[in-house]
């Protein structure tokens, strides 16, 4: 099957659901939801590094159901499993490297879990993203393994999640082209719909200093169906938001961050940036093009409200 998010051959827990494509194109924008492992965080869940969110799947998967479900009620169309650090080598530092694929599962099942547990009490049923972060951390594009082991790492990493039911893959907070292109180019070949985003820094470049355009247009080729920006401060995710929506023709968007990083706990929340604030950003990414927002570490359930109030008010 090609460019559809419908149920995908072979992965038969994919629930029905219209095609992607037409969803970024036409209508309200998509609205991603916001932090996890920074709201775990905030909730009292021990985040720290090796395993930061992931810990949650063996700690507080309760927790983390609750998270999920705040966010479908705060009105997210897509709710991102937990699996940003389920890869096999982020799990072997804390020993648990036999368990990644069972963790990858049971982070969707929490997912899905909350979307049930919600959609009573609400009108909307979001989609399930499995997100594919860099094998390593995320702001050291120095660190990025050989080709070879990006390609490896990223497949398990794709099958695994399509094999769970996840609607749609997220490959995100990448640095380089050079992973970047091999995750993407792996998901794609799941069949499932491929989203892409970049960290960049405040001028607009990936971290490792190479242009946006150079990356749009090497992965524009491999079928992803949006590029998106996300672990950039609020305030400067335009910037780079503005080069994308000049290199792509395909749909665009971003989900900025609220505080700083810290390589002993992975994320320092400031809410520096109130909901109202952070909407007040959002609403210029939608003016740019953006057709897909949310809001990444810092952020919880309350900026996505504010923010399905901001789209909700616009005409489409």
């Amino acid at each position: 099957m090609t460019e559809t998010s419908g149920t995908v051959p072979g992965h038969p827990n994919h629930k029905e659901v219209p095609q992607i494509q037409d969803r970024l194109r036409k209508g309200p924008p998509l609205l991603l939801d916001g932090a996890t492992g920074t709201e775990l965080n905030r909730r009292g869940v021990d985040t720290g590094l090796p395993m930061w969110s992931a810990k949650a799947l063996l700690d507080a998967p309760d927790v983390l159901h609750s998270i999920h479900r705040d966010y479908v009620m705060a009105g997210a169309d897509i709710i991102t499993a937990n699996t940003f650090r389920t890869h096999r080598r982020s799990l072997a530092a804390a020993g648990y490297a036999d368990r990644a694929s069972l963790l990858c599962k049971k982070a969707v099942e929490i997912a899905q879990g909350a979307i049930e547990d919600a959609v009573p009490a609400h009108s909307r049923e979001p989609l399930v993203a499995g997100s594919i972060a860099p094998l390593e951390d995320c702001y050291s594009p120095d660190l990025v393994p050989d080709s070879e082991t990006l390609s490896v790492e990223h497949y398990e990493m794709a099958t695994t999640l399509a094999d769970a039911g996840v609607d749609l893959l997220l490959v995100e907070t990448m640095n380089t082209i050079r992973e970047a292109a091999v995750a993407a180019e792996v998901a794609v070949a799941t069949g499932l719909p491929v989203m892409v985003s970049f960290v960049c820094a405040r001028d607009g470049k990936l971290l490792s200093g190479e242009g946006i355009p150079d990356a749009v247009d090497q992965l524009g080729r491999c079928g992803v169906v949006a590029f998106l920006v996300n672990c950039v401060a609020a305030p400067d995710l335009s910037v780079g938001l503005s080069i994308l929506a000049s290199a792509t023709d395909l749909p665009i968007g971003g989900y900025g961050n609220v505080g700083y990083a810290d390589k002993t706990h992975g994320w320092i929340n400031t809410d520096s940036v109130d909901p109202f604030a952070y909407a007040a950003h959002a609403d210029r990414w939608m003016d740019m093009g953006a057709r897909i927002i949310g809001s990444c570490c810092g952020t919880g359930p309350s900026h996505t409200s504010e923010l399905r109030t901001r789209i909700d008010a616009r005409s489409y």
